[in-house]
């Protein structure tokens, strides 16, 4: 038997091998995986932390060593860099904990207080809309003790939420020690990241054939990439699109100007369906105050997702990461089925990196030129799916 074609049938075999035995124990290989995402769930919040905190600490690193270029303190640049980007992230945490939080709060009970009044404008206005359609009138009041129950409920958890973990002490100190462990990684990431990754390629280089590991680098490199726009654009996004919707309805309606606004950008990070949902839950929350300013709510709300979208987000952000849209609608979907919000947040750039792989893979195995990364095809072109609305 040729040598290529045994190394085929046991490659085959032992394939089989582990696919049964997967199949067989997958109730605890879940098990298994689960208690060691909980074992190295510091490392890996960590490692978000960093990930996240590398473009502004590269930033402030090249700001840093062109203002220490010519000095003795240039070995202070990376740990300057490092220190600076904490203390940012320190103060958006302790900013939105101090001022949009208790703003939150007060726009929550104000609708919750005021709830009775707008029941009674919907009900008005409805009525004659359901006469008009023949339809069966409906009774709004019932809504009334389960919205408010709901709302308070809410503002509860947001204002007690603190002293609640507080009087569970073995909660408290889990969460403690997660939260500084994922930190101390997180810092050593940053701090010694040329280190590390040039260790990680050493190893590489060490245990991988040289083929194995010039492909294992690329993809490495794409998935960083990826991942980076990704994350980056997000987060722009939804800051500028839940800003400029926070100064918009001040306009519209004040009273509620924070809550609309985190709304609409806590939902926009979620990839192409995101602002949607967030449109109408804050239309339908401005539809009880009332029905001319829901309207004038959405007229607004697709004016500054098209305005946003196509001239704010190209600018800001720049090249996409290049995913069709129906395949985005896809990855959200899956994404969400397996890992709930989680897979949502991480599905679209994963689908974008093996999109990619299969694109370049098609090209070479038809011996065509390689695709443009900046040039995309099929309808690819939006980082998070289509930017209209």
């Amino acid at each position: 038997m040729e040598k290529k074609l045994f190394r085929s049938i046991l490659w085959i075999i032992t394939y089989a091998v582990l696919l049964v035995f997967f199949i067989v124990h997958f109730e605890s290989i879940r098990a298994l995986t689960g208690s060691l995402l909980t074992i190295f769930q510091p490392l890996f919040i960590g490692f978000a932390i960093a990930f996240v905190l590398n473009r502004p600490c590269h930033a402030l690193a090249g700001l840093y060593g062109r203002a220490l270029n010519r000095t003795r303190a240039r070995r202070l640049v990376r740990p300057l860099a490092v220190a600076s980007s904490y203390i940012i992230l320190l103060a958006l945490i302790v900013a939105f904990f101090a001022i949009v939080l208790p703003k939150l709060v007060e726009s929550i009970t104000l609708f919750a207080n005021s709830l009775n009044g707008y029941l009674n404008n919907l009900q008005v206005w409805l009525t004659p809309l359901l006469d008009t359609l023949n339809l069966e009138s409906l009774d709004l009041s019932s809504f009334s003790d389960l919205i408010r129950g709901a709302l308070n409920g809410v503002v509860n958890t947001l204002t007690t939420a603190l002293p609640q973990i507080v009087t569970f002490t073995s909660t408290l100190i889990s969460l403690v020690v997660t939260a500084f462990l994922s930190v101390i990684f997180s810092v050593y990431m940053l701090s010694g990241k040329e280190k590390l990754l040039s260790q990680a390629r050493r190893v590489l280089r060490a245990y991988l054939p040289r083929k194995v590991n010039t492909w294992l680098l690329e993809v490495f490199r794409l998935t960083a990439d990826t991942f980076t726009a990704f994350v980056t654009g997000q987060l722009i996004e939804a800051c500028i699109l839940g800003g400029l919707t926070t100064v918009g309805m001040l306009f519209i309606q004040a009273d509620y100007a924070p809550l609309v606004g985190i709304i609409v950008g806590a939902t926009a990070l979620v990839p192409m369906v995101g602002a949607f949902v967030g449109g109408i839950l804050s239309a339908l929350l401005l539809l009880m105050v009332s029905p001319l300013k829901a309207l004038i709510f959405l007229v607004f709300l697709i004016c500054l997702q098209q305005f946003e979208g196509n001239v704010i987000y190209p600018r800001v952000v720049g090249s996409s990461i290049g995913l069709p849209a129906i395949w985005v609608l896809t990855a959200v979907t899956v994404g969400g089925g397996l890992l709930d919000f989680v897979g949502i947040l991480i599905s679209v750039p994963i689908a974008s990196v093996l999109y990619t792989l299969l694109r370049r893979d098609v090209h070479r195995r038809l011996g065509e030129a390689p695709p443009r990364e900046d040039a995309p095809e099929d309808g690819a072109g939006s980082s998070s799916g289509e930017k209209s609305t």
